[in-house]
């Protein structure tokens, strides 16, 4: 006899965990084999980033990223995935229109994901409303936009003008509206996010956006100190700190850990 294999997290569970104060850990994946490694540490949420363009592909933004490519990263994710729910994001440019954003995003669903990710408000909140309407889980993104690097002029920490602040409440709550189930939130004061998950229903996900929203995402190489170059400050080499004889699984079971109990991020971590 088969061994059971263990339910995948539904949306409706990290709902719960945030109604319970359950920190909920997410960390990228973009291959089979270390998806695996992110099931044994007890992530609850695989994301299959966009941030490839960066730590697989080499490139200095996300912008390059395709569909092509984002079908075939979630394809090989989903092979491996056991229990966590599985998000992939929408690349740029391929949600420009609610018929565009409908395709693309069933090409992500075919391949395995459970949910799309799409970055900003405006004209994305009748997308986000298109694809929920057909029965697609939708994760929003706001602060930080990656996909916009070029319009925000560098990699800047948003929301810290008090209009601008109420704006991303504001498009928070449009985006929960519209049948979002989940909100990244990116490189914003740690106050602003804890003000904003606290005005909206559904998980909020921090990077670089404080201990106070109702999980945390961190992109995996950062996490392991693969990454080439300068490590973002929101991040923490945790395969570093570990002492002899422990490993890459240890590493990833201390960052779960550490969003669980609220010790990552920490003030360093974060922004004022």
């Amino acid at each position: 006899m088969k061994p059971q294999r263990p339910q995948i997290i539904a949306c409706t569970q990290l709902r719960d965990m945030k109604q319970a104060g359950e920190k909920i850990a997410v960390l990228t994946a973009y291959d089979a084999s270390l998806t695996a490694k992110l099931e044994e540490a007890g992530v609850d949420v695989i994301l299959v980033g966009d941030s490839l363009g960066m730590v697989v592909q080499g490139h200095d933004s996300t912008l390059p990223v395709s569909m092509d490519d984002m079908v075939y990263h979630t394809r090989n994710v989903a092979r491996a995935r056991r229990r966590a729910l599985l998000v992939s994001d929408m690349p740029y440019r391929s949600y420009q229109t609610e018929a565009q954003a409908l395709e693309n995003a069933r090409r992500l669903i075919d391949a395995g994901a459970d949910m799309v990710k799409l970055e900003g408000a405006g004209d994305v909140i009748a997308h986000v409303q298109a694809l929920t309407g057909q029965g697609i889980d939708v994760c929003g993104h706001l602060g930080l936009l990656p996909q916009s690097i070029e319009e925000l002029g560098g990699y800047r920490v948003q929301g810290r003008e008090q209009a601008a602040a109420q704006k991303m409440i504001n498009d928070a709550q449009a985006l929960q509206q519209a049948g979002a189930a989940m909100i990244v939130l990116e490189c914003i004061p740690a106050a602003l996010a804890a003000r904003l998950s606290e005005a909206i229903d559904i998980p909020t996900i921090g990077i670089g956006a404080g201990v106070d929203c109702d999980g945390q995402v961190l992109v995996t190489y950062d996490l392991l100190g693969l990454t080439a170059g300068k490590r973002p400050r929101f991040s923490k080499d945790f395969l570093i700190e570990q002492p002899a004889g422990k490993g890459l699984v240890d590493a990833l079971r201390a960052y779960v850990n550490d969003v669980k109990a609220l010790r990552f991020p920490a003030a360093e971590h974060s922004f004022d």
